[in-house]
């Protein structure tokens, strides 16, 4: 697949989270419709540094296609981080950079013939909120879409009330949040660690499912080891790190 070229970004609107995350809304103005596949992710190119590989940062792509020039980014402020200091402290609506992409491979499988596991944490949702729009809004062919998403408590949940209510108006999804610092949790959420749900749900099925996996690298590698020990090929377990 050929490099993207560098485009020019611009912000046009930005919106708190939570207390720690942002949702940055970017146009490419020299397109009519930006092209990507749920999943995949951008690099920008921002006025951080003077060597251009310790200006760029990758952001996974939150928003589904939508036929035009806009996207959505949801970042999570890193302590001491030049990248996402510029971000949240400078940057404004009207703020322009560059910005490559659509890039990636971290995309469903095309049909989708069996059920799926999407296990994520932090703003590591942003790809499989992408995803699941898609199919929803194109009413596309699937079976069952188990999305656990763990998180330290209800304030850090990003997303948290509208994968609620998607829930309910879209048959055969399954949106499980987890969280490991709360005791009392709602009706159809957890507590504790997202390898928990998934390994509970595994004993419940027969048929082998694919798991999609985003998040820090911590995670993902504990994660590929359990569910390998569940008896899942490694061909069927797709991952995006985070750091």
């Amino acid at each position: 697949m050929a490099a993207q070229p560098w485009r020019t970004g611009k912000i046009i609107r930005i919106e708190d989270e939570t207390a720690t995350t942002k949702r940055f809304w970017i146009q490419i103005p020299e397109l009519t419709k930006f092209e990507f596949e749920p999943g995949q992710f951008v690099t920008l190119d921002l006025p951080i540094h003077d060597q251009p590989n310790k200006r760029w940062r990758s952001y996974s792509i939150a928003s589904a296609p939508d036929d035009s020039n806009i996207f959505e980014l949801v970042i999570v402020r890193m302590e001491g981080g030049l990248g996402t200091g510029y971000l949240f402290d400078t940057a404004n609506v009207g703020t322009e950079f560059p910005l490559r992409g659509a890039q990636g491979h971290f995309t469903l499988t095309d049909p989708i013939t069996t059920d799926i596991f999407m296990i994520c944490t932090g703003t590591g949702l942003a790809p499989f909120r992408s995803m699941v729009q898609h199919i929803h809004r194109h009413n596309i062919p699937h079976k069952e879409i188990f999305l656990i998403y763990g998180t330290r408590k209800y304030t850090d949940a990003i997303y948290l009330d509208e994968m609620t209510d998607l829930k309910e108006k879209f048959p055969g999804f399954h949106y499980i949040p987890v969280f490991s610092r709360e005791e009392a949790v709602h009706e159809g959420h957890a507590s504790g660690y997202v390898h928990a749900v998934y390994e509970q749900l595994m004993r419940e099925k027969r048929e082998a499912p694919h798991f999609y996996l985003c998040g820090w690298k911590d995670m993902i590698m504990d994660a590929r080891k359990r569910i390998q020990d569940l008896g899942i090929d490694k061909k069927s377990i797709h991952f995006e790190l985070y750091g």
